[in-house]
């Protein structure tokens, strides 16, 4: 008789929306996109209550500090009623009060953004809506003026009715109450729903940080603003997956290695302040790793980072491995030398990819099905005495809208069916460090990449994006001789810092380049330049006069690319 095969399943869910807040002029800002707290309606109530329903599953769930700000943001704003975001200021809007020619063209612009086979089709009234504005808009706003508030009024409030997640759809009897009606809602609806999204943004946080003090879930951390961190350290490191690669003009982003490093120390605090202790792993913004990177995180303290499978079959090919099977390379632990102790876990690419893009067309019973016999395969394939340590690694939020439901049946199949697994163990990544303590391999160190084709073709290369680099350098320049030069108050300079955090996102990089929606990339190249101009006034210095030319022109690479959604 054979022993029984075994598997440890992690699921790492990444929580993430860079900083969407535009500072003004006596330190308030206002939120110029609203995907914080829609996603975090929609996708991050449904993942912790899919956690809650299903005590027995283990999860590592891993929120960007920068994330985490926003969502204490809205939480605050929605307490005190003084509404920074556009869309939640019109749901709120007294019937009495006229909405403004402006307020008509952000709803239009704004209320019809989803994928519409779920999240508008299914919908009469709101579908409705749709149709009536598609017939009056080719008429020019002439015609668009007789739409009446009522219209705008209905339509604010299906837009948050289709972003909140399907478990609250099913718990609170206002949402069914609204829904069934689908047209004419009142101040009192409105202002009722306008409640219900204050006690969400409210508890969020809380409910992770219970399940999390329960056992029941890791949580992990990013550097703070989500900053592709190597490409900080050395620009250089982009050539060690591609080594053609075209790099900007700039040798070098000014000072990365202490500004990563202050991302590091910021995130550890975050995470401290927000869930009472400091995390023990992290996923690199972008799952973007090079060894100095490695070595910066284990001499922080941090235990196990986690990146994606093809750098780590770029690093054993460097290094002359023979990777025909992967159950003998990929499903194990690596420690870095030099890195302090720090292990490096991989995803399996196409078992993430299968939730992330394919599974949304199944039924929710046959993608569960699917993938836990894609497990068993693994599980039964793996080297005699050597169990596979199976990383799912992806977004915890926008691939949900693609399934029906928000993928409320697929979790419902898939973590039940997980739960009564004879072989299959789902496992945080600290839990597996403390169980198996001695399982892990050895790299010498790893080849600078991402967990998209393994380089960091999606941030640099392209010629609008390193455009965008030189304006980040050139700014970054700035900062330092101001804040050098002793000119600014310590109040000064604290804002002066917090503005260069968020323009050193990686996100403003990942939109540059002609193969995403022009709608998106206008939005984040103007979203990125008026944070670049802010942290010019911060210094108290002139922006640029090119700061007020678009970065994008049109074109982009076809190199250049992502194998996970982004919020528009």
């Amino acid at each position: 008789m054979t022993d029984q095969p075994r598997l440890d399943l992690v699921f790492l869910w990444h929580m993430h929306q860079p900083d969407y807040r535009l500072r003004e002029a006596g330190g308030n800002s206002r939120f110029a996109l609203p995907w914080t707290y829609l996603h975090a309606l929609k996708d991050y109530t449904d993942m912790a209550a899919h956690l809650e329903r299903h005590p027995s599953i283990r999860a590592v769930v891993n929120f960007v500090p920068v994330l985490l700000d926003q969502i204490e943001d809205y939480a605050g704003q929605l307490e005190s009623g003084e509404l920074r975001d556009p869309l939640l200021a019109a749901l709120g809007q007294p019937a009495n009060q006229p909405f403004t020619p402006a307020q008509r063209r952000t709803l239009l612009d704004s209320c019809f953004r989803s994928n519409h086979v779920t999240m508008l089709e299914p919908y009469p009234h709101y579908k409705r809506l749709h149709e009536l504005l598609r017939h009056l808009e080719p008429q020019g706003e002439a015609a668009l003026s007789y739409l009446a508030d009522s219209f705008f009024h209905d339509l604010v409030t299906w837009y948050h009715l289709v972003w909140i997640g399907e478990a609250e759809r099913r718990r609170q009897p206002l949402l069914a109450e609204l829904l069934a009606r689908g047209e004419g809602f009142s101040q009192d609806d409105r202002l009722a729903l306008l409640d219900l999204i204050r006690e969400l943004m409210a508890g969020l946080i809380p409910r992770y940080r219970a399940l999390a003090e329960a056992g029941r879930l890791e949580i992990s951390a990013t550097p703070y603003a989500h900053p592709l961190a190597p490409l900080l350290i050395d620009f250089g490191s982009a050539r060690e997956a591609w080594p053609d690669v075209q790099l900007p003009r700039s040798p070098a982003y000014p000072g990365g290695r202490t500004r990563t490093r202050a991302h590091l120390e910021r995130a550890l605090g975050s995470q401290v302040r927000r869930f009472g202790s400091t995390p023990a792993g992290m996923w690199p913004a972008e799952g973007a790793i090079s060894t100095p990177l490695l070595q910066m995180m284990g001499d922080a303290g941090v235990r196990w980072a986690a990146c994606s499978e093809t750098v780590l079959a770029n690093t054993l090919r460097q290094a002359g491995a023979n990777l025909h099977d992967r159950h003998h390379w990929l499903y194990r632990p690596y420690e870095i030398e030099g890195a302090n102790g720090l292990q490096m876990v991989f995803r399996d690419e196409r078992l993430s990819d299968l939730i992330g893009f394919e599974y949304s067309k199944w039924h929710g019973r046959d993608a569960a099905n699917h993938f836990i016999a894609e497990l068993e395969n693994i599980a039964r394939a793996a080297p005699a005495g050597d169990p596979p340590l199976v990383c799912v690694i992806l977004d915890g939020e926008n691939a949900w809208e693609y399934y029906p439901y928000n993928a409320y049946y697929f979790f419902e199949d898939l973590y039940s069916a997980l739960e009564q697994h004879p072989f299959i163990r789902t496992t945080t990544l600290a839990e597996y460090q403390a169980r198996t303590p001695a399982r892990a391999g050895r790299l010498a160190g790893v080849t600078a990449g991402s967990w998209v084709y393994g380089t960091f073709s999606t941030w640099i290369g392209d010629p609008e994006k390193n455009h965008a680099w030189e304006l980040l350098c050139a700014a970054k320049q700035s900062y330092d001789l101001v804040t050098q030069s002793g000119r600014l108050t310590e109040a000064e300079q604290r804002a002066a810092e917090a503005q260069l955090t968020v323009c050193e996102s990686s996100d403003w990089f990942w939109w540059f380049g002609g193969y995403n929606p022009p709608m998106a990339v206008e939005s984040f190249d103007r979203l990125y330049r008026e944070n670049l101009k802010r942290l010019y006034e911060a210094l108290q210095l002139s922006p640029p006069a090119e700061l007020d030319q678009p970065i994008s022109r049109g074109g982009g690479s076809a190199e250049s690319g992502g194998t996970m959604r982004r919020a528009t």
